[in-house]
């Protein structure tokens, strides 16, 4: 039974090991979906501390961009995340249009949750502080902040991490 669940939070909150947590709960062998592009050595190590935490108990996928081709019917899967799954959409474009990325990110993970499967998004809720002077960031905070909002308004469940305690939204 298709099942979705957001799990947002600000940096270092917790959200990861909430997921991780909760899909193991669900499943014996969950799906960890890797969104994540490796651009320097500190991001690196973050990635390889996040797969020693996770062990063998995880079939891995890492996919930047194209979830819908990845087949998870029946299955228990985390995507982490998808802060960094919006930014591969934009990364190579100095100057992209926010609807139009939207539309793109909205179609492409309709496609991929279309599947008889439980979702569990990692997304950070990175509009909470103040106005970026930068106006690359503020137009990607409009993105991430529209995209958090649809995913949540076709979530069954969703959850904000504050200081490693999870709050039930919906």
């Amino acid at each position: 039974m298709k099942r979705i669940i957001l799990i947002t939070g600000g940096q270092r909150s917790g959200k990861s090991t909430y997921a991780e947590k909760m899909a193991l709960k669900l499943s014996s062998k969950p799906m960890y979906i890797a969104t994540a592009h490796i651009w320097d050595e500190e991001f690196q190590e973050r990635v390889l501390r996040h797969k020693e935490r996770r062990k063998d108990a995880w079939t891995l996928v890492e996919e930047e961009k194209n979830l819908s081709k990845i087949q998870v019917s029946r299955k228990v899967v985390l995507i982490d995340c998808l802060t960094l799954w919006a930014t591969n959409f934009i990364s190579e474009k100095e100057n992209f249009n926010v609807d139009e990325t939207l539309k793109t990110l909205k179609d492409e993970l309709s496609l991929f949750t279309s599947q008889d499967a439980t979702f569990i998004f990692v997304t950070n809720e990175i509009g909470m502080g103040g106005v970026s002077i930068n106006p690359l960031q503020r137009k990607f905070t409009d993105l991430l902040g529209w995209l958090n909002q649809w995913v949540a308004s076709i979530s069954d469940e969703v959850i904000l991490m504050v200081s490693g305690i999870p709050v039930k939204i919906k």
